[in-house]
C-alpha cells in the first residue's frame, strides 16, 4: 500500500539515495503532516496499541504510591518536578495527581510537567487532566526542565526514539538502510557505515550474515539528560518499557498498526514503529552523566513488589463479581508472563540522584 508519506520518501530516497533506518523511523512517526503521532489517535482499543495505563488505574497508582515514597525517602524537597516524559493521552499522570492526594504535602510541592512537544497530544493531556489543569507547565524536550528536584516517570517512551541498525553482511556489519527495490518499494538495504568490533556486544563475532545490531543515540543522549539532571538537583526517574536486561544481537524493529503486527516498510505513517529497549545501554548512559542505576527488574516483578496485589484486593473489595473479573484480568495483564501479557516483556529502570534513599522494590545493587 502506497501512503502519501510513502510516496515522499520514495522520491526522496530516488534523488539522494538510501536513508538509515534511524531517519525513516523518525519521518514515519515525526513527520509533521503525514508522520504516525501527527495524524493519528494511536492508543486504547480504538487505536493501535494500549498501553499500562489504559489498562487499569491500578498501574497508574503504584506508580504514583512509589514516587511518593520515593519523595519521602530525598527529604521531601519543596518544590520539586513531578514530570512524565511521552505521556500520550494524560492518563498515567492523571492517575499518579489523583494518587498524591494521600499525601497533602506531596501533592502541594509537586509541579506537574509534561514533556511533550506534539500539539495534538497536549490539548488531550490538557483536557485529561482538566482538574489540575492551571497546575501543569509542558515543555518539549527534557534538556528544557527548570533546575529543581526530579520525579520522573517515561512509560513507553524510549521505544519512539530512533534506533540505527547494523546488519552482518560478507564484508563485515554495515549500517542498515532504507532503499528502493527493483519495482521502486521501499526495501532494506545494506549501506557503507560500519561498527568496529569495541562497539558490539559480546558474541558478536559468531553471528551468521544477516544478523542484526542495534544502537540507539537519541535514547542514550536521553538517559544522559536525565542522568545529568538527577546528579545535579536530585531525585528519581522510572523508566518502563519493553526490552531486554542485556546488550545483545537482534532485530527488534516492529511496526503495529490495529493492535496487530505489521511490516515496517509497508504503510509509512500509518502503523507505530518500535524496537526493544537495551537497559543496559540506558543504564550506562544515565550513569556516566553522574545518576545511579539501580538493578532493573521486570514489570510483573516491580508491581508485585510494590503492592499491586493488595491494592487490588483493596479496590475490588465489596464489588460484584463482574467487576472483581475486571480487576483480576487487569492485574494478569500488567503481572503476567504468557502469550499477550506485560509482566516479563517490559522492564522498569529506577535511577536515582544523591541522597534517595532506599526504593523498595528495588535493590541497592
Amino acid at each position: 500500500m502506497t501512503t502519501p508519506l510513502g510516496t515522499i520518501l520514495a522520491a526522496r530516497i530516488a534523488a539522494t539515495g538510501p536513508m538509515p533506518v534511524a531517519d525513516y523511523m523518525a519521518e514515519c512517526l515525526l513527520h509533521p503532516k503525514h508522520g504516525y503521532y501527527a495524524s493519528r489517535e494511536p492508543f486504547g482499543a480504538g487505536g493501535d496499541f494500549v498501553t499500562a495505563p489504559e489498562i487499569s488505574q491500578l498501574f497508574g497508582e503504584i506508580v504514583g504510591a512509589f514516587l511518593i515514597n520515593a519523595w519521602r525517602q530525598a527529604g521531601r524537597p519543596a518544590p520539586f518536578l513531578l514530570a512524565e516524559a511521552g505521556p500520550g493521552r494524560g492518563t498515567l499522570m492523571a492517575d499518579i495527581v489523583r494518587t498524591a492526594r494521600i499525601d497533602p504535602a506531596f501533592d502541594e510541592a509537586a509541579r506537574v510537567t509534561l514533556i511533550e512537544a506534539s500539539a495534538r497530544l497536549r490539548a488531550v493531556q490538557k483536557t485529561t487532566l482538566r482538574d489540575g489543569a492551571q497546575r501543569v507547565t509542558w515543555c518539549d524536550r527534557l534538556d528544557e526542565l527548570p533546575r529543581r528536584p526530579l520525579l520522573l516517570v517515561a512509560n513507553e517512551f524510549l521505544d519512539a526514539l530512533p534506533v540505527r541498525q547494523f546488519v552482518r553482511t560478507d564484508k563485515g556489519w554495515r549500517e542498515r538502510m532504507v532503499g528502493l527495490d527493483a519495482e521502486g518499494a521501499l526495501a532494506f538495504v545494506a549501506g557503507p557505515a560500519t561498527l568496529g568490533a569495541n562497539d558490539l556486544p559480546p558474541g558478536h563475532a559468531s553471528a551468521p550474515e544477516g544478523a542484526v545490531f542495534e544502537i540507539a543515540p537519541a535514547r542514550e543522549a536521553v538517559a544522559a539528560t536525565i542522568g545529568a539532571h538527577l546528579a545535579a538537583h536530585g531525585g528519581v526517574a522510572l523508566l518502563i518499557d519493553y526490552g531486554h536486561l542485556r546488550t545483545a544481537v537482534g532485530d527488534t524493529l516492529q511496526a503495529v498498526r490495529g493492535h496487530q503486527h505489521a511490516d515496517p516498510l509497508a504503510e509509512p505513517g500509518l502503523a507505530d514503529l518500535t524496537y526493544h529497549v537495551d537497559f543496559e545501554a540506558i543504564a550506562r548512559a544515565a550513569t556516566a552523566a553522574g545518576a545511579t542505576a539501580l538493578p532493573p527488574m521486570t514489570q510483573g516483578d516491580f508491581l508485585i513488589g510494590a503492592g499491586i496485589l493488595e491494592r487490588a484486593g483493596r479496590l475490588g473489595a465489596g464489588k460484584g463479581e463482574a467487576v472483581q473479573r475486571q480487576i483480576t484480568k487487569a492485574v494478569e495483564r500488567l503481572c503476567g508472563t504468557g502469550t499477550g501479557q506485560m509482566g516479563a516483556l517490559f522492564k522498569v529502570l529506577c535511577l536515582t540522584g544523591p541522597g534517595a534513599g532506599p526504593l523498595p522494590p528495588f535493590s541497592a545493587g
